[in-house]
């Protein structure tokens, strides 16, 4: 497994994660989005629920939620039509809709 970063110095942790989920890791190249595919098509189906012409100054954080509970309990093709949650229970144990994160 891999995971490619953007540059921002919010990964700046990226070798303890690379080291705990044991994966390697890259780092796109700016204003080279394409190398970010799976983060470029998040970020389309987030625009499902908040549309680029939509101000996000008063999105509350349970909208969010709602939104990111939607999107992770929906089969993709990519995981054999397992939802992201199911594949990341079955891969660390962890109920991710339990974690603090996506609790409604």
């Amino acid at each position: 497994y891999s995971i490619t970063y953007d540059n921002g110095k919010e990964f700046s942790g990226h070798e303890q994660v690379n080291k705990s989920i044991n994966c390697k890791s890259y780092f796109a190249k700016p204003y080279h989005s394409w190398e970010r595919g799976q983060n470029e098509n998040a970020n389309g189906l987030l625009r499902q629920y908040f549309p680029k012409t939509m101000s996000l100054v008063n999105v509350t954080c349970n909208e969010v939620k709602i939104a990111v509970n939607k999107l992770n309990s929906r089969p993709r093709k990519c995981l054999g039509f397992k939802t992201p949650y199911q594949v990341f229970f079955e891969r660390t144990g962890i109920d991710a809709r339990q974690l603090g994160v996506v609790r409604l």
